[in-house]
């Protein structure tokens, strides 16, 4: 029951994260750039000033679907970023940069990443069914749940890995847009704000994938 209380708050605290993330992006949106640079632009200068230009910035359908490709190199931004001359474009147009310059430079914690990326793919489609087996299971073939906690612990622990791999795009980017005059003082509080409510959403995520795999490891204890 505690293990369904705390899963219950976790749940609720995410929920509250999403909608104040929201609602910061959607105030952040109405609030214009003094410079009129679009997502486009401050994404390229950001990338240039790095020294990187090898890089291309394109534009992908969808909304919240802002994500760097280390494989082809592209930093792929909505259409709502792509084009929208807002604090709100700035932040995740800078943000999604900073990966591409964690990718430049090497950054250790994006290459770890990167490499149990194929690992997580797969575990992560997997797991939920062996898990929902191996609990059916769990008197006859513990193995089974075990197998599916196992696979579970390796989205657990790419969700941790992503961690410092977000917070330091962020700080990549408002470092950047601070030292470039890109934002004036307002407009800088304002990005810091949306980016620090982001990568909020991700703790939450870890967490709650931790408390998950721990309420699994306790059934497989409490019934083999």
């Amino acid at each position: 029951m505690g293990a369904y209380i705390l899963m219950g708050l976790i749940a609720l605290v995410g929920a509250l994260v999403q909608g104040k993330l929201k609602s910061k992006f959607e105030k952040y949106s109405r609030m214009p750039l003094h410079n009129g640079m679009t997502g486009k632009d401050i994404a390229e200068k950001m990338l240039h000033d790095n020294g990187i230009y090898n890089v291309k910035v394109i534009s992908v359908r969808g909304r919240l679907t802002d994500h760097y490709n280390p494989l082809d190199k592209t930093v792929n931004l909505s259409e709502a970023v792509y084009n929208q001359q807002n604090v709100a474009a700035a932040a995740v147009a800078a943000h999604e940069c900073g990966h591409a310059v964690q990718h430049a430079v090497g950054y250790p914690w994006l290459k770890l990443r990167s490499m149990i990326v194929p690992v997580v793919s797969i575990s992560s489609k997997l797991a939920q069914w062996i898990l929902l087996a191996g609990i059916f299971m769990v008197h006859s073939f513990p193995q089974l749940l075990f197998f599916g906690i196992l696979l579970f612990a390796a989205t657990v622990i790419f969700s941790f890995i992503t961690l410092p791999v977000e917070y330091d795009a962020s700080n990549r980017a408002l470092k950047w847009l601070e030292s470039a005059r890109i934002l004036d003082a307002n407009e800088h509080d304002a990005a810091k704000d949306a980016l620090k409510w982001a990568a909020r959403t991700y703790v939450v995520a870890a967490i709650s994938s931790l408390v998950t795999l721990l309420y699994y490891l306790n059934i497989y204890n409490n019934r083999r």
